[in-house]
């Protein structure tokens, strides 16, 4: 099976420089807004394309980096310094000699592909008077866009050497993505010589229907007469489309079109694809449909894939270890290789969880339940006097026995982790013993260090008796407050924020956890 080993970005859109390794199966990448994953996947279609006109479509004023454009620009300006773009692709061993050889950034002896986009050196007598200029110009006019294989031959998208096919689920009711979408279907699996013949056949059929069809028509005219266009906007490619029970993709709904899209690439028996890339699968899908669509990705096993995603289900149920976190603060990639398997058994297992949410954050705050959850905010404007939503830490309620699989993950990570919970009677043994493999500077567990005060509504009892008996004793006949506030956990702890938010003590050790990750 053909597979792409590793991705190199110089100059490209926000990466001054980037290296990914991918994974020969699946490749998941995960990251914040502004953090790139749409450009890794828009750097491996162009190369894999081959195609002049994508790159000039385009343009190269947004494909370069920005910053790399301005800093030239506050320099001298000196031709032999201009920056130079390229996105190298290594594969594995394709047994094709062409491709093979030193012609890539790290002289390296192997299989790849690689765009450049570099001053174009017979125009540089134009481009030096465009430098001199007093304003800031950058000529990128002037530069040449090249294809080369690491042999060093040139090719081009009527040559390629690999197939694939870029799925882009965020513009899914474009026309225009759609119209791409079924001719890149169509180069994928005709041929050159198939090609031709369509296209003669279809001009053929056109010509016969001016012929057949609009003769008469044509006779009532004199000066001119009606005809079918045969341009490169009115041709077979143009007119081609994709049906399901005879119903034109064009007219399903968005969340079927992007299923469809994706089984249709996905499907095992066929063997025309190499590589997929699919942005934002998830995007117009249910939930069960998004579940059928994991199922179908997982199935697949004939091709690599590549995927970019904004969803908790598809990341975990594809196995965290596929992950790849891109930072927009950061040309660095992550990933979750090493995380232990059981814990990526877990995440594919477990019900919905919020793990990419974990995963895209710097400092969270772990709680157990959900009173827990829908206090926390609170407690942490009265401990700090500062709202949650401005400091950067976020709260999730996992679960008691799901800490220590998120734990894994904040080491792999180095994500600041704080972890409130009940100390069930046993403080020792449920907050400190059962955490000794977590010994990071930034992880750290929080809970009362009474037995007495086993669990956060016995805590918030204590420290609030006078509030809690003013809002709960009334119709009390058998259970005590104390009971009650055990026995309807959630409910007691939204009445309290909304009747008695601003006048809670806050427990102790839920202050100190909280001071702790604001540090």
């Amino acid at each position: 099976m053909k597979s792409i080993e590793k991705i190199k970005l110089q100059n490209f859109k926000r990466f001054k420089s980037l290296s990914i390794d991918f994974a020969p199966d699946i490749n998941i990448l995960v990251g914040d807004n502004e953090s790139g994953k749409s450009s890794v996947l828009s750097a491996i279609n162009l190369v894999l394309s081959g195609s002049t006109h994508k790159v000039e479509s385009a343009g190269l004023e947004s494909l370069f980096n920005s910053d790399v454009i301005r800093e030239y620009l506050q320099t001298e300006k000196k031709i032999e310094e201009l920056p130079v773009l390229f996105i190298e692709v290594y594969l594995n061993e394709q047994n094709n000699a062409d491709l093979n050889g030193n012609f890539n950034s790290e002289r390296k002896m192997c299989d790849g592909l690689r765009l450049e986009c570099s001053p174009n050196d017979d125009l540089s007598k134009e481009i030096k008077e465009i430098l001199l200029q007093p304003e800031t110009n950058f000529p990128f006019e002037y530069y040449s866009i090249k294809f080369n294989t690491f042999q060093g031959e040139g090719f081009t998208g009527y040559r390629r050497y690999v197939k694939h096919l870029l799925i882009d689920n965020s513009l899914i009711s474009s026309e225009y993505a759609i119209k791409e979408f079924v001719k890149d279907m169509y180069n994928s699996y005709a041929d050159i010589v198939e090609k031709n013949k369509h296209q003669n056949e279809y001009r053929k059929h056109k010509d016969g229907f001016k012929t057949n069809v609009l003769t008469n028509l044509n006779a009532k005219l004199t000066e001119y007469n009606f005809s079918l266009k045969n341009n490169s906007k009115a041709n077979l490619e143009t007119d081609l489309t994709l049906c399901e029970d005879e119903i034109s993709i064009d007219n399903k709904g968005k969340g079927k079109q992007c299923f469809i899209k994706t089984e249709f690439a996905l499907n095992k028996k066929e063997k025309n694809l190499d590589f997929v890339l699919i942005e934002e699968p998830e995007n117009h899908l249910s939930h069960i449909n998004m579940k059928r669509l994991i199922l179908k990705i997982n199935e697949s096993t004939e091709k690599q894939l590549f995927i970019s995603t904004h969803s908790n289900m598809i990341s975990s149920r594809l196995d965290l270890r596929k992950s790849i976190l891109l930072n927009s603060n950061s040309n660095i990639p992550i990933k979750l290789q090493n995380l232990p398997e059981s814990t990526a058994k877990f995440f594919i297992k477990a019900p919905e969880n919020n793990i990419l949410d974990f995963i895209l954050s710097e400092k969270v705050i772990l709680v157990e339940g959900d009173a827990e959850f829908i206090l926390m905010e609170a407690f942490y404007r009265k401990v700090l006097s500062e709202e949650l939503a401005n400091s950067g830490v976020h709260i999730l309620s996992v679960g008691g026995t799901s800490f220590k699989r998120y734990l894994d993950v904040a080491k792999q990570l180095k994500i600041k982790t704080v972890v409130i919970r009940d100390n069930d009677g046993k403080y020792q043994d449920n907050c400190i013993d059962l955490f000794t493999e977590y010994t990071e500077d930034y992880i750290k567990v929080f809970g009362d260090s009474d037995n007495t005060r086993s669990t956060f509504e016995i805590c918030i009892y204590q420290d609030n008796k006078a509030i809690c008996d003013g809002l709960f004793s009334a119709g009390r006949k058998t259970l005590s407050v104390q009971e009650y506030m055990l026995k309807n956990k959630a409910g007691v702890a939204l009445e309290l924020l909304e009747k008695k938010a601003a006048d809670l003590n806050v427990p102790k050790y839920i202050e100190d956890a909280i001071k702790w990750i604001k540090v």
